[in-house]
């Protein structure tokens, strides 16, 4: 039986296609990728004021399966709009899915972190792939091609989702309810994180507590507590606290908190990847209360309206040109649906030992209390690749 973990993640990208190393490095592409994800935020949120959820890194990886796909112009504005132009190497096409190659051997390699990927190609019978563009799938992402006759849509529809929600640990059930009959080809991207904290919340210490949705909004919501030694820092310029929240095995949670009366969109605009960089390097380890709330989300989005204003537009065209998929014309990209959903709360493996160095008694308690709208970044450390990344607003909110 699947239980709900601390910070259960589990996301995924759908691309519906319709017929008529290195002299980078692993830390470039991070850097690189989060620069993306910063973008790919931005555009989200200025949609709406709502809850956001996403893992930058499933977009990047199905793009980048797509980026194998393409090319001429195509090509060219995935590169630019995944922010990968410089890792390009002429020579090389295969230079940059290595490199996403690597990340995941580097972040899940020795076994211990329960961080899952997969890629997978449903194909309509008697489509040409071309073998080229298979054996790499293969190579790169480990990715499964499936063969389905999308002329019966129920079972395709049927077919898919079964695959997704093995995928992700039952976790999304009910990815797809209709295909169009015209679909000829759709790729799957999945990842799911399952994260214990290093350090539990105790659930006998959570108890419902106000937060400020905004001046006027307040909600009732179930605060966990926490007293320990915490990395964290202030950022003074942005108006900001930052507090390291670590899982288990070398995955940490990032919380950026505004401070008291400052505006959140104000710091939509300001958050890039070198100044995640600064907040990790600045993180300094003192003796805090922590109250965080509990909260759990389940996001969607249609890529294929929010991509072009990144400059990923003829994917989408009849101007496609995905001819190392297949030389059959006329492909396009009908369909590009994400889905995030995580969940936070006290729980992670209770018997862990947890050794307290340092801290001195009868020192006055500071506090980190997370009761208005904050964000939160899910990393890996060694590699700093982020996994995944949202904004709580109403924790209510699923």
């Amino acid at each position: 039986v699947f239980k709900h973990k601390m910070g259960s993640s589990v996301l995924l990208t759908v691309f519906c296609l319709l017929t008529p190393l290195h002299a980078a490095t692993v830390s470039d592409l991070s850097l690189k990728n989060m620069d993306f994800a910063m973008n790919l935020y931005r555009r989200i949120a200025s949609y709406h004021d709502k809850n956001i959820f996403l893992s930058p890194l499933s977009v990047s990886a199905g793009f980048t399966a797509l980026l194998m796909a393409s090319a001429g112009d195509t090509r060219q504005e995935i590169l630019r709009g995944l922010n990968l132009e410089q890792l390009e190497e002429a020579e090389r096409p295969e230079a940059i899915p290595q490199l996403f190659q690597l990340l995941h051997h580097n972040i899940s390699g020795n076994g211990s972190l329960k961080l899952e990927q997969s890629t997978a190609i449903f194909v309509r019978q008697h489509f040409n792939i071309e073998k080229e563009f298979q054996d790499n799938m293969r190579k790169f992402f480990n990715a499964e091609i499936k063969t389905l006759d999308f002329s019966n849509t129920e079972g395709s529809v049927s077919f898919i989702n079964e695959y997704v929600k093995r995928q992700t640990a039952d976790k999304v059930t009910d990815m797809i309810s209709d295909l169009d009959e015209f679909t000829q080809l759709l790729l799957v991207n999945t990842i799911f994180f399952q994260g214990d904290w290093e350090m539990p919340f105790d659930p006998n210490l959570t108890q419902n507590a106000p937060f400020h949705i905004d001046n006027y909004n307040i909600v009732q919501v179930p605060m966990m507590f926490l007293d320990d030694e915490f990395y964290t820092m202030e950022d003074v310029p942005l108006g900001a606290k930052v507090l390291k929240l670590p899982y288990r095995e070398g995955v940490s949670m990032l919380i950026l908190l505004p401070n008291k009366g400052r505006d959140y969109t104000e710091i939509d605009d300001e958050i890039s990847a070198e100044r995640f960089q600064s907040w990790i390097q600045k993180l300094r380890k003192i003796k805090l209360e922590v109250n965080m709330p509990k909260f759990k989300m389940e996001q969607s989005y249609p890529l294929q309206k929010i991509l072009p204003d990144l400059g990923i537009s003829s994917v989408f065209t009849n101007a496609a040109n995905l001819s190392r998929l297949s030389q059959d014309g006329g492909l396009k990209v009908s369909k590009v649906l994400h889905k995030a959903v995580i969940e936070v709360d006290e729980t992670g493996t209770m018997a862990a030992a947890v050794t307290r160095i340092g801290i001195i008694p009868y020192s006055l308690p500071r506090t980190f209390t997370v009761n208005r709208p904050f964000f939160f970044f899910i990393y890996h450390e060694d590699t700093s690749c982020l996994l995944f990344m949202g904004r709580v607003i109403d924790p209510t909110k699923y």
